[in-house]
């Protein structure tokens, strides 16, 4: 009788998980969701679901047509995912991180650490941003690591911006003085109470900022100072096809279309997460 008991009890808990997820994926935008997923897959298994190398020049049947070299379009539109994947995860790891611990130190500690955290964040901020990147590409050489370190030196004043904006209502908190009471020590109160606090925004932020470091990434490929050939990149297949927009549109169509659909689908889930995760997006 206990089993039975127990088995129906474990029964009831796995429908409430399986309820649970679904009603929280109530109204989410699913073609952008199914969008990123495909993204993501393309990239981790590019070589499972490829037929043809991205670097051998091969010019007849092509399911979407073959660039001046005579290379596969669309086997270097999906190896482009791996790329993107790779800048935009390192990238939004490191600048994404340090720019959090930054907010966290200058929104805890506040006064002179507070200030000269915050103006070396509005000495970064006052670049444009795709500009500042570019010059440094160009100062230390295209190669993938170089994008990644130039983007991270770029995104990291747009969290710690954001966080420290957090951790400063935060500090208000009864928790917060609580925890001083009891003895905790900064980082422990920063990493136990303040970080998970700040997490939903972070996640959120994270989610805006995929898409605009796919977008850098190809600027920088594009204008010759990201990802170096043969290594195929969304950005340089662009810059490619440019000169043949007229007789092969599809070399400059394609990997264009699938920097748009991204970009939007990383957008759009985005916002969506904003308005679940943020009680004041919410509509009543």
């Amino acid at each position: 009788m206990a089993v039975v008991v127990d088995n129906a009890a474990i029964q009831a808990v796995q429908i409430s998980v399986w309820k649970k997820a679904f009603i929280s994926l109530k109204g989410a935008p699913l073609i952008p969701l199914f969008i990123i997923v495909v993204f993501i897959l393309s990239a981790i298994l590019a070589d499972l679901i490829t037929f043809h190398d991205a670097h051998k020049v091969s010019l007849p049947n092509r399911l979407m047509g073959t660039d001046p070299l005579g290379r596969d379009v669309l086997t270097r539109i999906i190896y482009g995912t791996r790329v993107s994947v790779i800048i935009a995860g390192a990238a939004l790891t490191i600048g994404g991180g340090f720019g959090t611990l930054v907010g966290l130190t200058a929104g805890f500690y506040g006064g002179k650490v507070d200030t000269l955290l915050m103006r070396l964040a509005d000495i970064t901020l006052a670049f444009p941003l795709i500009l500042f990147a570019i010059l440094l590409v160009m100062v230390i050489g295209p190669s993938m690591m170089n994008v990644i370190v130039a983007i991270s030196l770029v995104l990291w004043a747009r969290y710690a911006r954001v966080i420290r904006g957090e951790v400063l209502g935060l500090m208000q908190r009864d928790f917060i003085a609580r925890a001083r009471v009891s003895g905790a020590s900064d980082w422990r109160i920063m990493m136990r109470h303040l970080l998970p606090n700040v997490m939903p925004t972070l996640i959120v932020l994270l989610t805006l900022q995929v898409g605009w470091v796919i977008i850098v990434e190809a600027s920088l490929s594009f204008l010759g100072a990201g990802i170096p050939p043969p290594t195929p990149a969304w950005g340089s297949m662009l810059a490619d096809g440019r000169e043949y927009v007229s007789t092969a549109w599809w070399v400059t169509t394609a990997p264009g279309i699938a920097i748009m659909l991204v970009v939007l689908a990383f957008n759009l889930s985005g916002d969506w997460l904003r308005e679940r995760l943020d009680p004041k997006q919410r509509s009543i």
